[in-house]
């Protein structure tokens, strides 16, 4: 029988949107900060789409949608 490799597994994508007044790299960590905390075992994290909101014609948000993998368990 073939051994598995560490490397094999099933893995589930969904997305989450970080937001910070500060940059975008401070909201893609807010959104897997917060992710981690309702999901186990992540592995990988994409940046999909950065965004920006505007108010008064200053930006006032950041705001990272992010790909989120993590194991499958079930």
């Amino acid at each position: 029988m073939a051994k598995k490799s560490l490397n094999e597994g099933v893995y589930r994508v969904t997305e989450v949107i970080g937001s910070s007044a500060v940059s975008w790299e401070d909201a893609a960590k807010n959104a897997v900060s917060a992710a981690s905390k309702s999901l186990r075992d992540l592995r990988i994290a994409e940046v999909s789409k950065l965004d920006m909101k505007v108010e008064g014609g200053k930006v006032v948000a950041y705001r990272a949608r992010i790909q989120l993998s993590f194991k499958y368990d079930g």
